[in-house]
């Protein structure tokens, strides 16, 4: 299997995120979020205790600190995708094993290779252990076994580097934010205009019209305006 060497990636290595905060980006509930970045222990009424390790990249630190790298983010980009595809998580954890397996590395979930070879190697796997409901993660077009068009519009969101790695993403709240590890320390900022997303977020709650945020940042107006609508909605 394909190892990281000691090299310092800050991609990998540095926490930018509470797993508040990825939860909230991604649009998943923040205690999903945080039984992938953590794992949990369940104990049933049988008395049966059930485990499962974490499935994104998360660095132990206190409460309220970050512990999310870039690459734990971009992990919980695929997961969200799989969440919508309504497949029980339970039944993609093992799956998630079985990629790093065939695909012969870590963090399978953020390499390109998953967006070339993954929806081949699921339903493989999906169809050996008789696992229906994960076939349902791929369709055939053209002859080729490919990501549903859910998955494959969260993934076509993933930006990889020369190195084969996730290097930017575009957040399910608005294909006009995106998340850059070398840009605003990994906070989500509008693509045009550059600003911080919070920043633009803070004048608007502070009584600022739209079109006067949008002006004096820069962004589109139209960008302003579905990202403070998808904010509104969260809050409610």
């Amino acid at each position: 299997m394909v190892v990281r060497t000691g090299k310092h990636d800050l991609r990998f290595d540095q926490p930018l995120y509470t797993v508040s905060e990825a939860a909230a980006y991604l649009r998943v509930p923040r205690t999903t979020f945080e039984t992938w970045a953590r794992g949990y222990t369940r104990r049933r009424n049988s008395g049966r205790t059930t485990k499962a390790p974490p499935i994104v990249t998360a660095i132990p630190a206190g409460r309220l600190q970050p512990e999310v790298p870039f690459i734990g983010l971009a992990e919980g980009m695929v997961l969200a995708a799989f969440r919508v595809s309504r497949v029980p998580m339970q039944r993609i954890r093992p799956a998630i094993a079985a990629l790093e397996v065939e695909l012969g590395m870590e963090h399978a979930l953020a390499s390109e290779r998953l967006y070339t070879d993954g929806a081949e190697i699921l339903y493989d796997f999906a169809m050996k252990g008789g696992e229906e409901q994960l076939g349902g993660l791929t369709v055939v077009r053209t002859r080729q076994r490919v990501f549903a068009p859910v998955i494959q519009d969260y993934l076509s969101r993933i930006t990889y580097a020369k190195d084969g790695w996730a290097q930017r993403l575009r957040l399910p709240v608005s294909k006009s934010v995106i998340v850059d590890p070398n840009r605003a320390f990994g906070q989500p900022i509008f693509e045009k205009g550059a600003v911080r997303v919070e920043d633009v977020l803070h004048r608007f709650e502070a009584g600022d019209s739209l079109r006067a945020v949008a002006d004096e940042f820069g962004v589109p107006v139209e960008d302003v305006e579905e990202v403070v609508r998808v904010a509104l909605a969260t809050a409610a």
